[in-house]
């Protein structure tokens, strides 16, 4: 398989979930702004949509959209019990949690890193994403996770978008809980294997 990815961008959660499953794959960067691979190839004609994660079969297939490869991979290999195979209350309370972070997060944070966002848009950003961030708070108990009682894909999406406060300089010590959840998941060895894969920190 080959990952088409972007340093930090929600590449970054198949990026993690290749690595806990420990399944075989390729990167390949992507230059967003001239849509071209680091290895020349027209990005467009992998993924028309322009943007990443792609994830490429061994098959040729092209899969999209970080939350359904996230989903791919788990069901790829589910002895990495990356998502719940108990009740299936479990397993939709998990892709509630990743209709979550897709629809109410991930998105909020796009016009912070536009350059001519205005600023008017960017404060109810922030406030959006603050009151989002708000309830996670509330919902994550003590040495918790995301959507169960272990960690999952939610947990490498969740990580992956509030991890863009960081660039943005968004402090996360108003929520007390959601920064001691950051803390945890980031000393992982995958998370950290793929933040030094992409150059996000020190190898």
């Amino acid at each position: 398989m080959k990952l088409y990815y972007s340093p930090g961008a929600c590449s970054l959660a198949p990026h993690i979930a290749l690595i806990e499953a420990g399944l075989p794959f390729q990167l390949e960067r992507v230059d967003l702004q001239s849509k071209r691979s680091e290895k020349g190839k027209d990005y467009l004609s992998v993924n028309p949509k322009g943007y990443v994660p792609a994830l490429e079969l061994d098959s040729g297939e092209i899969l999209t959209e970080a939350q359904i490869i996230l989903q791919y991979i788990a069901e790829l290999k589910p002895e990495a019990k990356l998502a719940p195979t108990g009740s299936v209350v479990d397993r939709y309370r998990m892709l509630e949690m990743l209709n979550f972070i897709s629809t109410e997060l991930h998105k909020q944070f796009g016009p912070l890193f536009r350059q001519n966002t205005p600023q008017e848009t960017r404060d109810y950003q922030v406030e959006l994403i603050s009151k989002r961030i708000g309830l996670l708070e509330a919902r994550l108990p003590e040495g918790s996770f995301a959507a169960s009682d272990r960690f999952s894909i939610a947990d490498i999406y969740l990580f992956t978008v509030l991890n863009w406060t960081r660039p943005l300089k968004m402090d996360l010590g108003s929520w007390p809980r959601v920064r001691a959840y950051m803390g945890r998941i980031s000393e992982r060895p995958a998370v950290l294997s793929a933040l030094r894969g992409e150059g996000l920190i020190p190898a």
